[in-house]
């Protein structure tokens, strides 16, 4: 008997400890009702004002939370808890607004308007991506959205939100100040003419080749015109060019005159054919495989012919213009990276990016004169009209020097 009262006193918690142990006792029995759909309102709107980190957040994801608990979790400092609770939120927002008192379903718009302005982009992207193909949220809130300055908050409402009528989406398209908000426009199912219109109409090399293959999208006889005109110069949109429904027999035509010899054999298995075109396209198909039967060698013999040209000393201004007139890309590529010290494929992007002031920097920087980079917009990228970037007074570079280093800094040229 004594000796197992000495193994009890010893085994006996201090106050400390005993505090403890009941707290966290306390904790978890708190964490468990806050997970419970049947703990009530009243007791999850205490444990949303005193509980715990994790038990507010077991509240925040809690669908029989209240609207006062989600408003009062929608301001609370962990960014975790606002999180979970705009995955909760967007999910169950249409139920929400059934609410039989206004003033709940006013506190629930509240809740969601609060969660689209939180200063956390994983607030804003989770929230987002709940409520994107939901036609019964606020309008402004969906544009603000889209609008957003992160990526990750803004294309999943462009992509999809069926809210975002043809000239917001004419609107992002003309202001978007990233290249994937531009690219979901691009991907949207169902797009106008007017919106494919709107996107061809930035230059955007990657939007425009989305845009080729998404089946959805319409897109104009005059628009497509514009397209083919410029894509013999843009690889990425030969494959999704060939594949398009509405070309016609004069586009295909044109198409056969640029696409490798694969894609002229999908351009006359994929379309109805009459025996003009079918014989046309049979010829060019003979044609292009002697060509590039021709061209296997061409990128070593650039290199050799810059190799040479640069061992002499003449690796120079005419040396460019003299390949850029003869239709040697391939030299041209080789050539302008070697006298600008960076890879080809960095030269690639810039030719193909449709950017006359790229090009421009990217002659300065090879040492090149203005006139050489006016050709290479002409001649290379067959740039015109407005899209061209004149010498200034005649024979200067028209972008100053930190102008020019902002541009080749976008293509990673330090």
């Amino acid at each position: 008997m004594a000796e197992s009262a000495r193994i009890s006193e010893q085994n006996a918690l201090t106050p400390s400890e005993a505090l403890r142990l009941l707290e966290q006792r306390a904790q978890s029995a708190q964490h468990e009702l806050a997970s419970r759909t049947d703990a009530g309102p009243d007791v999850l709107h205490y444990l949303a004002q005193n509980g715990a980190v994790a038990t507010r957040r077991a509240v925040a994801a809690n669908p029989a939370a209240s609207a006062k608990s989600n408003r009062l979790l929608a301001d609370d400092e962990e960014d975790e808890i606002r999180v979970e609770l705009a995955r909760k939120i967007g999910r169950l927002f249409p139920g929400l607004l059934l609410a039989e008192k206004k003033h709940l379903r006013d506190l629930t718009i509240e809740t969601l308007e609060r969660l689209a302005r939180d200063e956390e982009p994983r607030v804003r992207a989770m929230l987002a991506e709940e409520i994107k193909h939901l036609d019964c949220v606020p309008k402004q809130v969906v544009k603000d959205l889209a609008h957003d300055s992160e990526e990750i908050v803004a294309t999943p409402i462009i992509e999809y939100s069926p809210l975002l009528s043809d000239a917001d989406l004419i609107e992002i398209a003309s202001t978007a100040h990233a290249n994937a908000m531009l690219a979901a426009v691009a991907r949207r199912k169902g797009l106008s003419d007017d919106v494919s219109d709107a996107v061809v109409a930035t230059r955007d090399t990657r939007a425009v080749t989305i845009l080729l293959g998404n089946v959805d999208a319409a897109i104009r006889k005059k628009t497509l015109d514009t397209i083919v005109s410029q894509a013999a110069e843009i690889a990425e949109w030969h494959g999704p060019l060939v594949l398009r429904a509405e070309l016609s027999p004069r586009v295909i035509r044109r198409i056969a005159s640029f696409v490798s010899s694969a894609l002229i054999d999908v351009l006359a298995s994929r379309h109805k054919l009459d025996d003009a075109t079918r014989a046309h396209l049979a010829r060019a198909l003979t044609k292009r495989r002697q060509r590039e039967e021709k061209t296997e060698q061409a990128p070593a013999n650039a290199a050799r012919d810059v190799d040479a040209a640069k061992r002499a000393g003449y690796l120079d201004d005419s040396f460019i213009a003299a390949a850029a007139e003869a239709c040697q890309r391939e030299t041209v590529v080789c050539a302008l990276a070697v006298l600008a010290k960076v890879d080809e494929n960095i030269v690639q992007r810039v030719l193909d990016s449709g950017s006359a002031k790229a090009v421009t920097a990217l002659a300065w920087r090879a040492g090149l004169s203005m006139r050489i980079a006016f050709k290479l917009q002409n001649v290379v990228m067959r740039l015109k009209g407005r899209d061209l970037l004149p010498a200034r007074g005649g024979v200067d570079f028209p972008l100053t020097e930190d102008e020019m280093r902002w541009h080749l800094g976008y293509f990673g040229v330090a």
